[in-house]
């Protein structure tokens, strides 16, 4: 029910006894835990091993300012490019954005992670977190890209995670340091940023992650901390039977619940299946907050574990690599 961060480009005998917790599905690594590519992949390794159940080892590694994981990797445009290209050239775009999405997780699965948190199906409506991570302002043309690049993931074996349900660009405040509050009714809503959300779960996508935005026309509680958002619209209405995760319980959005113990709890009670802590100073009281709480059962989350992966030679070898990455580069200087 949760998955941690942890310090460094190694693992410390703390963060070995945390991964002994039945809590504990999975971790997430940031640039802080990045030396090289062939350090990390190693430290894959290592996180799977020192587990007694298998790990989801998880990355943001979008592209544009959310690449985790540089040197030695392929260079990532952000979304926001594809959206000009779409107005010129729809069926190139959304080509295109196949390809950046079987790149980037073919890449992760290469060096043995299950998963990268993408995509980022919010509107690009100024959001100061979303910016050029969002593809378009317009939920029709993101709905498109959606399933575009839902479908690039799934070819590269990689389940795809939409993100931040049920929709971050239409409101100007950044979640990692301010509340946000987006008072518009349900109805508007559906015909705009529930849009895209909707098309990538008709095209299989395995989770979303709850934004810490507050509705206050649909609930009163920010997104992940909504049993209605979570109950009876996205697994009601819209029919999501994957998994939900939380955003990051170290946001200063977050904070609205409380302590760390009432944010866990109330994620959970709400209905996310995984809660986010990204912060290694948070674990060690996050694992306190889950004590008493059943663990889920092994099986619960296979639908996000990677499948296949040729390994790095491999996929260097395969002519589809080099040749997305010219396409991805001159994307970039048309930009």
């Amino acid at each position: 029910m949760l998955i941690i961060g942890i310090t460094g480009t190694g693992l410390t005998a703390q963060e070995r006894d945390w991964l002994q917790h039945p809590a504990v599905a999975g971790v997430i690594l940031f640039q802080r835990n990045f030396a090289s590519r062939e350090q990390v992949a190693g430290l894959a390794a290592t996180l799977r091993e020192a587990a007694p159940r298998p790990l989801l080892l998880c990355v943001d590694q979008e592209g544009g300012p959310v690449q985790r994981f540089r040197e030695g990797f392929s260079k990532l445009p952000a979304l926001a490019p594809f959206g000009p290209l779409h107005d010129r050239d729809p069926g190139a775009a959304l080509r295109l954005a196949h390809e950046h999405a079987w790149l980037m997780a073919s890449e992760m699965r290469a060096i043995g992670f299950d998963l990268s948190f993408a995509p980022v199906v919010d509107l690009g409506r100024g959001n100061r977190a979303i910016g050029e991570r969002a593809f378009h302002a317009d939920p029709r043309v993101v709905a498109a890209f959606t399933r575009a690049y839902v479908q690039g993931m799934h070819a590269a074996g990689m389940a795809a995670t939409l993100k931040h349900f049920p929709g971050h660009g239409s409101v100007r405040e950044d979640t990692h340091f301010d509340a946000a509050i987006d008072p518009r009714p349900l109805e508007v809503l559906e015909r705009e940023d529930l849009l895209p959300f909707a098309a990538g779960i008709e095209a299989g996508a395995e989770a979303v992650m709850l934004a810490h935005v507050t509705y206050p026309a649909v609930a009163p509680e920010p997104a992940g901390y909504s049993p209605r958002w979570l109950g009876p619209i996205l697994r009601g209405r819209m029919g999501f039977c994957g998994i939900a995760f939380s955003d990051d319980i170290g946001m200063a959005a977050a904070e609205s619940a409380g302590g760390i113990q009432a944010r866990i709890d109330a994620h959970l009670d709400a209905g996310c299946d995984l809660v986010l802590v990204c912060a290694p100073a948070l674990v060690e009281d996050s694992l306190a907050a889950v004590e008493g709480r059943t663990p889920p059962r092994p099986d619960r989350f296979d639908a996000l574990r990677g499948r296949g992966g040729i390994g790095w030679d491999g996929l260097a070898a395969d002519p589809r690599h080099s040749a997305i990455r010219n396409d991805l580069a001159a994307l970039e200087r048309t930009a």
